[in-house]
């Protein structure tokens, strides 16, 4: 995914920045991406072990619904971009347990990927006109465009050799 997102960035150059300095105000791509996200966590919530919290299970259920319409009416501004960081932050989890105490060391390439993911997700949550900002910073340039798509052409070679290499080999 990651190569075949950076060859399309870098193919279709034009139309994808023009796209992604739309993004952040696009309320209707954000309502989509928050649906997603509140499935996603309703599904979540009943499958993952709450521990201490667990007695708080149907009150959340239950207030997911209600978030997510009252996201839609009060939270106005930005709303793709708040979406989208809440999106990331629920793909990492499940990408940062596939790599959990696993070997080898070149298993730490997807958590690097993941903590860049949370980091920037924290951010656009909070303060959402930074991923327009962003945004503005990666697309100044048609040099910088394709700098940061060849970057991640080579990350998911690089992952790809890995994966072939290290990951998939048993030892056991």
């Amino acid at each position: 995914m990651l190569v075949a997102l950076h060859v399309i960035a870098l193919l279709k150059r034009e139309s994808i920045m023009d796209y992604l300095k739309q993004l952040p105000r696009n309320k209707s791509l954000g309502i989509a991406i928050l649906a997603i996200d509140c499935v996603w966590s309703f599904w979540l919530i009943g499958e993952v072990d709450l521990g201490e919290f667990q007695k708080w299970e149907n009150p959340i259920r239950f207030g997911l619904p209600i978030g997510f319409i009252c996201f839609i009416f009060w939270v106005d501004e930005f709303l793709a971009v708040r979406a989208v960081g809440i999106f990331l932050l629920l793909l990492a989890c499940p990408i940062l347990d596939v790599a959990f105490l696993q070997e080898p060391k070149t298993r730490i390439l997807l958590p690097i990927l993941c903590y860049i993911w949370i980091f920037l997700s924290l951010f656009w949550i909070g303060m959402p006109y930074l991923m327009r900002d962003h945004i503005a910073w990666a697309t100044k340039t048609k040099a910088r465009w394709t700098g940061l798509s060849v970057s991640g052409i080579i990350y998911g070679f690089v992952m790809i050799v890995c994966a072939f290499a290290f990951w998939g080999s048993d030892k056991g």
